[in-house]
């Protein structure tokens, strides 16, 4: 994992989810928070989604890594 800023289309990919929500689960606190680029570009910190993945995956498989 890095420190490496991840774009929508690269955060679509993946976590299999739409831009609706994404930004959805984002206002309710149940995704990573874009950060700013400067003008209406956002991004998303690579290390911080990919950690998002591994904790649904340990949720979807009951806590358990197998």
């Amino acid at each position: 994992m890095s420190n490496k800023i991840m774009r929508l289309p690269e955060v679509k990919q993946r976590t299999g989810l739409s831009r609706s929500t994404i930004y959805l689960r984002m206002s309710k606190g149940l995704f990573p928070k874009s950060i700013s680029l400067g003008g209406r570009a956002v991004g998303w910190v690579e290390r911080d989604v990919d950690f998002w993945v591994s904790e649904c995956i340990a949720l979807s498989k009951g806590g358990n890594d197998e």
